[in-house]
């Protein structure tokens, strides 16, 4: 009988030994390998503005594009690499003389240069052989180096080649100059122990940083990053929600977040900033994160069983790996046919609104019930429900009295407002991209005197066919560090929106203790 004792830090049960460069660097790809994605295509307006998002962020390598593909994505290359930014900006191309003056007259820094490295790909794609790729390797980094790119040279399907002619290449490409070579998953079929073995080889043979570029396939990216990083691999290849083509590639904020909290590595990438740029790729590329997505979906920091909200509500260590603030997020306890009352009665609370135990068993009995006919619960109906069972009158503070909206092909989308806040009338004015986003615009310019309440989330579904269909709208809206959910249904989208947005706000501006209700004296009144 022996005992083996392991020199590594451990933390929940989490091994820390590795091989862990001391400077780990990001390139980020969202802008070429994300914009792969089926159905996303970003104009060169949108990709400045995610580059200027990436470079706050921290990212050090921004793939802005492929130079080559069009004259349009060469202006949108040549955009970005002309503003200065602190990050070091890198075009894709292939390896090819025309691709590499594409690049060149980019202004981009850097030329990421594509060339395939496995039989299948030399020989089905290419109609190739090995020498005569081992020859292209030769003469294009040659070429690129003396037009003053830097290059990184990026082996397409690599971990389906021989490796030990992916080592000749790497060692043609480092003959020639070459910055940094990135071998590729492409079809994402490499596994985390594989992946340890695979870099492991690598790096302590070639003399140049070696990048890892990992796909998504089977759902292991971010893994096999995280093991070819602790294999001594210095440059980690991702995209901001893990966009790309198919599965996707490897999700920045997931191996950030990773690095930072189970492996302790000093990151330049500020995560505080990562909900929000999640949150900018979303919106610009139209490709939404599921609920359960890690680190950024919308669930991440969402409870609701009741087990879950007791411990939460005592400390929240004990549901959640690390706070929601680390990477600009908010904590929210929903309710539903899972909720315990301890979170109910910390919503209820949250409104000032403190029910006898009578009153109490009586919402938690109706929220219940709700839930069980499949119903989501939302904080609008806790509120309405609450005030139900105790007789307040209701009143909201925020109450709308008239709407206009215009817009078309050749106008700006322009919306006015006038409500009755807290008995005073207050008008609102403002454009948008359409007449749902100046609608709300107005409202929040209406009351942005007396609350600051932004808009999180916005959803649509039409729930009956037609052109005259129902449709519900459904808003998360935050004032401060709360974030409350509310839905609006009507026929017209402009009402159902605005309905949505100022049932939210009439949530996050009710606290019975502070007397914002007139009705506030009928509180404690008990049920008949």
């Amino acid at each position: 009988m022996f005992t083996v004792t392991l020199k590594s830090d451990f933390k929940w049960g989490i091994a820390l030994f590795n091989r862990f460069a001391k400077r780990l660097n990001f390139l980020d790809t969202t802008l070429r390998d994300g914009e792969q994605t089926p159905g996303v295509s970003l104009i060169p307006e949108n990709k400045l503005r995610i580059a200027q998002r990436l470079d706050e962020l921290g990212i050090d390598i921004i793939e802005a594009g492929f130079a080559a593909v069009s004259e349009g994505e060469l202006e949108a290359v040549r955009l970005i690499a002309k503003q200065g930014l602190n990050a070091e900006v890198a075009s894709a191309g292939r390896g090819t003389k025309n691709d590499i003056d594409a690049v060149i007259k980019s202004d981009a820094q850097t030329m990421c240069m594509i060339i395939p490295t496995s039989d299948l790909h030399i020989e089905q794609k290419l109609h190739k052989t090995r020498d005569q790729v081992l020859k292209t390797t030769e003469e294009c980094i040659t070429y690129a180096k003396a037009h003053g790119l830097k290059v990184d040279l990026l082996a397409e399907d690599a971990t389906r080649s021989d490796f030990n002619y992916l080592l000749k290449v790497f060692q043609t490409a480092e003959n020639c100059g070459v910055d940094r070579v990135t071998p590729c998953d492409t079809v994402g079929i490499l596994t985390p122990d594989r992946t340890y073995e695979f870099f492991t080889n690598l790096t302590t043979t070639i003399k140049v940083p070696v990048g890892v570029h990992c796909h998504n396939d089977f759902g292991m990216a971010v893994a096999n990053t995280i093991a070819g990083l602790g294999a001594g691999a210095q440059v980690a290849h991702g995209t901001i929600n893990g966009l790309g083509e198919r599965a996707g590639n490897a999700a920045i904020e997931e191996i950030a977040v990773t690095l930072h909290s189970l492996y302790k590595q000093q990151l330049r990438i500020k995560t505080e900033l990562l909900y929000n740029t999640s949150q900018l790729v979303s919106r610009l590329t139209g490709v939404y994160t599921q609920p359960n997505k890690a680190i950024v979906g919308e669930n991440a920091f969402k409870h609701e069983s009741g087990i879950h909200t007791q411990g939460m509500l005592a400390n929240p260590l004990t549901y959640e790996p690390f706070p929601p603030e680390l990477v600009g997020r908010n904590r929210r306890i929903a309710q539903g046919k899972h909720s315990g009352s301890h979170a109910i009665k910390a919503d209820l609370d949250c409104m000032g609104i403190n029910p006898s135990e009578e009153q109490f068993r009586e919402i938690f009995q109706r929220i219940k019930e709700l839930g069980d006919k499949g119903k989501e619960i939302l904080d609008a109906d806790v509120l309405a429900i609450a005030e139900n069972v105790m007789g307040l009158a209701g009143v909201k503070s925020i109450e709308l009295q008239e709407m206009t909206f215009v817009g078309g092909d050749k106008v700006s989308a322009t919306a006015s407002v006038h409500l009755c806040v807290n008995g005073k009338d207050v008008c609102g004015t403002a454009v948008g991209v359409g007449p749902v986003d100046a609608a709300i615009n107005a409202v929040k310019d209406a009351i942005k005197e007396t609350e600051v309440i932004e808009l999180e989330q916005y959803n649509v579904k039409a729930i009956t066919g037609g052109t005259d269909a129902m449709v519900e709208v459904m808003v998360n809206m935050r004032k401060g560090t709360r974030i409350v959910t509310a839905m609006g249904v009507r026929e017209d989208i402009v009402k159902a929106s605005i309905e949505a947005v100022i049932s939210a706000m009439n949530v996050l501006t009710t606290d019975y203790r502070n007397g914002n209700n007139p009705n506030n004296n009928n509180s404690t009144k008990k049920l008949a």
